[in-house]
Order: C-alpha cells, then structure tokens, then sequence
C-alpha cells in the first residue's frame, strides 16, 4: 500500500465536512464550553494559531483530560466545515472522534 500524506490530509479533511454536516462538532468559544463540560471528546487546534490560542486550548484541554493534536492550518480546517479563520475544532461525539484520532495517527 503506498502512503501519499496529501491524500491523507485529504481524507482527514473530509471526515471533519462529515462530522460537521452530522453536526457533531463545535469551534471557537463553543469548543471552549465545550472542552469546559467535557463533552468534547476530542480538539484541533490549527497549526497557525497564535501562541495564546494554542496555550489556552491546550491547558484546557489538559485540565479536563480531553484529547487534542495541533494540526493543519486554519483555511484548510476552516474550508473542510464550510466555515472562515476557526483555529480550533472540538468533536462532541466518541465514535467520530475515535476515527478521527486514529486517521491522525493518535
């Protein structure tokens, strides 16, 4: 099997259009309550965020034990849920964030 990492990328893309259309994820402060009520099971938080954002979501994400991975860059995420400058997603359902976790490597 030949490993092509934009395809990859691609795939992973497309998963979040999908779990954003079965409307099972949220973004900016609503990822924020979110990760605060531990219904988010699992965060993204774009690459090209800014230092504070990474810092504030990850320490969150830390303090209420919920996953995150820094990934991708903000137009890419932000084009894949139809949506402009999200820097950070938050899935709110276990199966879709369990497949996403693995499609990341995780």
């Amino acid at each position: 099997m030949n490993y092509h990492p934009m395809s990859n990328n691609l795939d992973i893309l497309n998963y979040l259009g999908l779990i954003k259309r079965a409307r099972r994820l949220v973004t900016g402060e609503s990822a924020l309550k979110a990760i605060q009520s531990k219904e988010a099971k699992f965060v993204i938080i774009a690459e090209n965020a800014s230092d504070n954002t990474k810092k504030k979501f990850s320490d969150k994400c830390k303090y209420y034990q919920v996953d995150y991975q820094i990934w991708g860059h903000s137009d890419e995420l932000s084009h894949a849920i139809g949506s402009h400058n999200r820097m950070v997603i938050a899935v709110v359902d276990k199966g879709f964030a369990s497949k996403l976790k693995e499609k990341l490597g995780g």
